[in-house]
């Protein structure tokens, strides 16, 4: 994947976590590579698309990770985990409810 390819699909990303969320108790920030998500108490998830890796890094209370493109989805490159499903895990500790935003 090219850089220009990588950014264009993180913003993608990103607008589509956006959306997704106007359903949740959470504000979203974004600020060059970062979006930062806030739930009402303050807790804060950062998604961060780091271009020179072409990786995106969540960091949560739980942890920080990291997820690099593979087959078409985006793998944690510690356990495989899927990027939506990590996310989906951090969010939904954050606001004390389920939250489940679809992939991509």
């Amino acid at each position: 994947m090219t850089e220009t390819e990588f950014v264009g699909h993180t913003e993608t990303l990103f607008a589509h976590i956006e959306d997704a969320l106007d359903d949740y108790p959470f504000d979203c920030t974004r600020a060059g590579n970062v979006l930062t998500i806030e739930a009402d108490d303050g807790t804060q998830i950062v998604v961060n698309r780091h271009t020179p890796n072409r990786e995106l890094w969540i960091a949560a209370k739980s942890g920080g990770y990291h997820f690099s493109e593979q087959g078409g989805q985006w793998l944690a490159t510690r356990d495989g985990r899927e990027f939506f499903s990590v996310l989906n895990e951090v969010l939904s500790a954050a606001a004390g409810e389920a939250v489940s935003i679809a992939p991509i």
